[in-house]
């Protein structure tokens, strides 16, 4: 044959990227001598002017591997912890990263099997394999300083490199093609994810408007767009994810709730689960997806930012026989992980614990949990009413909706279970009159709650992106006001650095306000008392309020003051302060 059956299917893949003309293709077909794979790609560069990338493409297709972009990769100190610079110039391989327990690298060579097997003896790890030119490889194998890419973060580029084979095809996207279930949907509804979950991302948001669709992804609190898509693209998106959640593709007035199981409709063994929300809008139906990740551990207690104090003070409260602690903050602030760990923590063989989840968000090893289904009756509170007749120690309910489950709660920590559950208030003392808004009795409150613990996240600042200044003028007073204490700070670095993605911050800590009984708060939660005057209360009896816990994050150096004043504002009378102490921050900076 003329040409070799990997080249042949190159050349037909460049022709069904519209690439290669059918006359060119048979001119390489026909060609009377066969050629080796250097001589066809060097026909098809100079002779019929085919991009390097785009040969690449087609060739990854060829040989079933992601094709990758390495020119947008930044090689950054942890590049090369797995595989030595050394044996990489030598076998010409680009570590790109790890997911779960896999070394993700970069080959130019893709039947060159050798390369793939001294990489997972060398690593310890199984390897995947992405397609690179060999010129870009080399090039980051250069010891050279790498140029700082602005957006940076974590796997995202990885990723939006996969991404590139496809954009051409929306390209040429006509509305025969525009269907749930045709390929080129399901590659971007693949990789969208994928995209959200290497680069941290903790929601995935797609928003319709009148001449695009948007796709945001929230990394540390902070939305990020990723992506913008034509509207008849939008509407087979849609589709295709409420394929993958089982909804009713055909309703698009009313809500509808969903879950994605990942690892069904992907080969690279991600095991996340998204939880799924649509909501038809002015422009279209938009969703939310709530990335799960089953592969991920819970955090020790001592990992989610307790103070010392209110760390002694919670472990102390976990392990009361019977009683009621509640945690309170709004969407994504760390509730469902703080309550993980503290089950974690006291789970023992010889106590009984009972979860009633929506959803079950990490798997836990002697935990019985339980999924709600609203649909068919299931609830907070039917689950909440079965717990009671098992014998269980310890039961966890997702989250207080309704006076019905308020009042089995109340009544499951008076008669002798220990109970953890979460409502959605501003601070800890607010919870006291959600619940009677619900319709439960004040007396009954005192006598069955622990404590109410608030928190929120805040990111953390990169540690290669920290800038340390002494507190001075009304910034220091602002610290002498609510710490009673003096000295110097760090601010973040606002070019950022390859680590971060340009934003000065990775990662988030926790916040808490941990409101514990007291004698003179159970006189007040009986005397229906405000919230107002209960804060009090509970500040002269040792409780830091969300506000000073920030502070006290800024002052051991985990976040700046910037962070901590955009994540929990002061109090009115110290704002005046606060504008004075952020403008010294970014002179100083």
């Amino acid at each position: 044959m003329a040409l070799a059956r990997i080249q042949r299917s190159i050349v037909d893949n460049l022709v069904l990227m519209g690439k290669l003309a059918e006359d060119q293709a048979s001119r390489l077909i026909t060609s009377p001598e066969e050629m080796s794979g250097d001589a066809v790609e060097q026909m098809l560069t100079k002779e019929f002017g085919v991009t390097e990338f785009h040969i690449l493409v087609a060739k990854a297709k060829a040989c079933d591997l992601p094709p990758f972009n390495a020119r947008s990769f930044i090689v950054g100190d942890k590049t090369f912890e797995k595989l030595d610079k050394d044996f990489c110039k030598e076998n010409k391989v680009l570590p790109v990263g790890v997911v779960g327990e896999r070394l993700v690298i970069a080959v130019s060579n893709p039947f060159n099997l050798s390369v793939a097997n001294l990489a997972q003896e060398e690593a310890r790890m199984k390897v995947v394999l992405l397609l690179a030119l060999e010129a870009e490889i080399e090039d980051k194998l250069k010891d050279k300083q790498q140029e700082q890419h602005p957006r940076s973060e974590g796997f995202g580029d990885v990723v939006d490199a996969l991404s590139e084979e496809y954009t051409a095809d929306v390209k040429n996207l006509d509305d025969e093609n525009l269907e749930e279930e045709s390929a080129p949907i399901i590659k971007l509804a693949n990789r969208i994810i994928e995209d959200a979950y290497y680069s941290g991302g903790s929601d995935i948001h797609i928003e319709p408007f009148e001449t695009f669709a948007r796709v945001r992804v929230r990394v540390d609190g902070i939305c990020h767009e990723k992506l913008r898509v034509p509207p008849k693209v939008a509407t087979a998106l849609l589709a295709r994810l409420k394929v993958m959640s089982n909804l009713d593709i055909a309703e698009k007035r009313l809500p509808q709730d969903g879950r994605i199981v990942y690892k069904q409709f992907n080969r690279k063994g991600l095991d996340i689960d998204l939880r799924v929300a649509t909501a038809p809008l002015n422009h279209g139906e938009g969703v939310v997806m709530r990335i799960l990740d089953k592969q991920k551990s819970t955090l020790p207690l001592t990992a989610l930012g307790y103070s010392d104090e209110n760390l002694a003070k919670y472990r102390e409260l976990i392990i009361r026989p019977y009683g009621m602690i509640l945690h309170c903050g709004p969407t994504g602030s760390g509730k469902s992980m703080t309550l993980y760990s503290a089950l974690n923590e006291i789970n023992e063989p010889d106590t009984v614990i009972r979860t009633a989840e929506d959803p079950i968000e990490y798997t836990l090893p002697g935990l019985c949990q339980m999924q709600m289904h609203r649909k068919i009756g299931l609830t907070f509170a039917s689950a909440l009413r079965a717990f009671l007749r098992q014998d269980p120690d310890i039961i966890l309910v997702g989250e207080i909706r309704d006076s019905e489950t308020a009042q089995i709660a109340i009544e499951a920590a008076l008669t002798g279970h220990l109970l953890f559950s979460t409502l959605h208030t501003n601070d800890a003392p607010s919870a006291i009159p959600r619940l009677t808004d619900m319709g439960v009795e004040p007396f009954m409150i005192s006598a069955s709650l622990l404590c109410v613990c608030a928190q929120r996240l805040m990111r953390r600042v990169c540690k290669n992106c920290k800038q340390q200044y002494t507190l001075e003028g009304r910034e220091a007073e602002l610290f002498q006001t609510a710490l009673k204490w003096h000295g110097s700070v760090y601010g973040a670095n606002p070019h950022g650095c390859p680590v971060c993605g340009g934003a000065g911050y990775k990662g988030r800590v926790g916040i808490h306000e941990l409101m514990t009984v007291s004698d003179e708060l159970v006189h007040g939660i009986n005397c229906k008392m405000e919230a107002s005057k209960l804060k009090r209360i509970a500040v002269r009896g040792g409780m830091a309020t969300l506000h000073q816990d920030s502070l006290l994050k800024v002052k051991q150096g985990t976040t700046t003051l910037v962070e901590a004043i955009a994540t929990v504002p002061p109090d009115m009378e110290d704002l005046d302060k606060i504008r004075a102490a952020l403008t010294l921050e970014q002179a100083l900076l």
